[in-house]
């Protein structure tokens, strides 16, 4: 219930709390559900119930939603207590091994130890006819795919592209997913951790994407409008806003994967559950899922595209070919043809040259520095016509990698230009 209270009514129930009402919206929602957990007056559950129906005027409050955490009943509607057993009300999917619905996947409440689940054991129970008559609502989308990533490798798909719907017609919607790790899984994630000072990576990551529902091609990663995530009741880091082009102008955040793994229970027992609210919009939809995925590193990517070896010159040759065929419908037409052996990213020459396949243009790039800037912030913009190529279409030029490892000499040289060999 606390969950899917907004800012303004967030300030409002702590400063009618006495607590400090200052702060962004995962603070302040922070704040509150420290006030629930320490225990509270009845006038400060009743002031959240009556903020709930003014939240949400034309919604029937079910008796497990007055529910505040205590001892033995975990919290609803979103709210995830200390202990982490808590599922929320309006539970969508559980994927049990990558795939919800397998033979012999345990229940939601199966998976919970039992003393858990307590006196409240019926409405947790309760979810599985809730996830059954709540899969027109929730359809997945099993044709919607997400753009692969070259820097990561997908392991294993914990919760398949689903759509983002609700049951209601407000303009905030809130959705919860759920989803359950197998032992494998659980020590892929484990074994794969490097603490390096005071910061914990994992090269094996769970990782949240977000995408428009399309099915025509591959999508690439979208936000929702007014993304807000949970995992396990605690606000999930979104990347931030990039500061506007004009003035006016609403800032957006950068669509770009999200790393989970430091929010995720490492339990084969316990679900982890993803609570997503954001701001519907007329005529688009969206899509999310969960991956576990594998980090690679530059110098990953730079091998494996010297393993697919070089292009044969003879493709260069051709495009060359083709661009000096004089059109005799034109009065224009080209004699000569410059390629750089200078990098256009670094100014430097050229040591593994590289074009994307898609690319009409000669002038290559230098395919380690390209790699290298990608893996820092991830554009993948061709640095010489600045379009973006499908990805797995880069390949090294056979042409110009020749050319590029030769000697050096001189081919004409004059007053203002002069070509020799590098400096």
């Amino acid at each position: 219930m606390v969950m899917s209270l907004r800012v303004s009514e967030l300030q409002v129930l702590l400063g009618y709390a006495g607590r400090n009402k200052h702060g962004r919206k995962h603070e302040l929602l922070t704040k509150a559900l420290h006030l629930l957990k320490a225990g509270c007056s009845p006038a400060v559950h009743m002031k959240i119930k009556e903020l709930y129906r003014r939240r949400f005027p034309a919604k029937m409050v079910s008796h497990s939603e007055l529910a505040m955490p205590g001892p033995h009943h975990p919290a609803t509607a979103g709210v995830v207590g200390g202990g982490g057993a808590a599922l929320p009300a309006g539970l969508t999917q559980l994927a049990y091994e990558g795939h919800a619905g397998h033979g012999g996947a345990p229940s939601p409440a199966a998976l919970l130890p039992l003393s858990l689940l307590g006196p409240g054991k019926h409405e947790i129970t309760g979810l599985t006819h809730h996830l059954s008559s709540s899969a027109t609502l929730h359809p997945v989308h099993p044709d919607v795919k997400l753009q692969r990533l070259p820097f990561y490798d997908m392991l294993d798909e914990l919760i398949k592209p689903t759509s983002l719907a609700s049951d209601n017609s407000q303009r905030f919607q809130e959705t919860c997913f759920a989803f359950a790790l197998t032992p494998q899984q659980v020590q892929q994630i484990s074994s794969s951790m490097d603490i390096s000072g005071t910061k914990c990576d994992f090269s094996v990551q769970v990782q949240l994407r977000f995408c428009l529902s399309e099915t025509s091609c591959p999508q690439e990663d979208h936000f929702p409008p007014n993304l807000c995530v949970k995992v396990n009741g605690k606000p999930c880091n979104l990347p931030g806003y990039l500061p506007p082009t004009k003035n006016g102008v609403e800032p957006k955040r950068p669509s770009r994967p999200i790393n989970i793994t430091s929010l995720v229970r490492l339990s084969t027992t316990v679900p982890n559950t993803i609570v997503v609210s954001w701001t519907a919009e007329i005529g688009r939809s969206y899509s999310m899922a969960v991956y576990l995925v594998k980090q690679q590193s530059s110098t990953v990517l730079l091998q494996r595209l010297r393993g697919k070896g070089i292009r044969n010159p003879d493709h260069s040759r051709a495009l060359i070919k083709e661009k000096l065929t004089a059109d005799p419908d034109s009065e224009i037409a080209t004699t000569s043809l410059r390629v750089s052996l200078l990098c256009p990213l670094g100014k430097m020459r050229l040591m593994i040259p590289c074009r994307a396949l898609t690319c009409s243009h000669l002038q290559c790039f230098d395919a380690t520095l390209y790699i290298q800037m990608n893996e820092k912030k991830p554009t993948w913009v061709c640095p010489v016509c600045d379009k973006k190529p499908p990805m797995n279409t880069s390949s090294s030029t056979g042409f110009l990698w020749r050319f590029s490892t030769a000697a050096w000499t001189v081919m004409r040289s004059s007053s203002r230009r002069m070509a020799t060999g590098p400096p």
